[in-house]
């Protein structure tokens, strides 16, 4: 008997999510953003993602790598926190930020179904899904003054950087307006 190979966020799976990393690149080419694409392992955590950051700008030299939060209130309200990677984040206090009811981390399914991604994958780009099921997306400010912010494109054995004046194009294009969050140590 065979075991079923379960998906996972690399691009082994991309056929299999909603929307494909190929036609998000396409959208962001016919929306004249401009980006670079690095390829590497799949990074599942912020630890696996400093061990392949070759030919990416450093946090010191303008960098902005992100973790990136799936959470749900108790109202079932969806929300996708975009924080600067090694900030450290109570529940209590991003809800009181994001004037938001109780925070917890939403289930794989539900991340899924709302984000189109797999954990692993969760990015500012998964908006694209994200908008019409009515996430709302909330920033870390220190993100805008970075030179350019690294994200995956849906999977996570790849990552593109932008400037921050691009994810903004992108999120204005799917009429995203996103919460700022101002972390009381910035």
């Amino acid at each position: 008997m065979t075991e079923a190979i379960m998906p996972d966020a690399s691009s082994l799976f991309q056929d299999s999510l909603p929307v494909h990393p190929e036609s998000l690149i396409s959208q962001l080419n016919a929306l004249n953003i401009t980006f670079e694409q690095f390829t590497h392992p799949p990074l599942k955590t912020v630890d696996d993602s400093k061990e392949h950051r070759q030919n990416m700008l450093t946090k010191q030299n303008g960098g902005g790598h992100i973790k990136n939060l799936y959470l749900r209130d108790h109202k079932k309200n969806n929300f996708l926190a975009v924080i600067q990677e090694d900030q450290n984040v109570d529940l209590k206090e991003l809800a009181q930020m994001m004037q938001s009811g109780r925070l917890s981390f939403g289930s794989a399914d539900r991340l899924l179904e709302n984000l189109g991604v797999r954990p692993g994958a969760v990015t500012p780009l998964s908006m694209i899904t994200g908008a019409n099921k009515g996430v709302a997306i909330a920033i870390d400010t220190r993100l805008f003054n970075v030179e350019k912010i690294y994200m995956h494109p849906l999977v996570n054995d790849k990552t593109l950087s932008m400037t921050p004046e691009q994810l903004q194009l992108f999120l204005t294009h799917l009429e995203v307006q996103p919460i700022n969050l101002v972390f009381p140590n910035q």
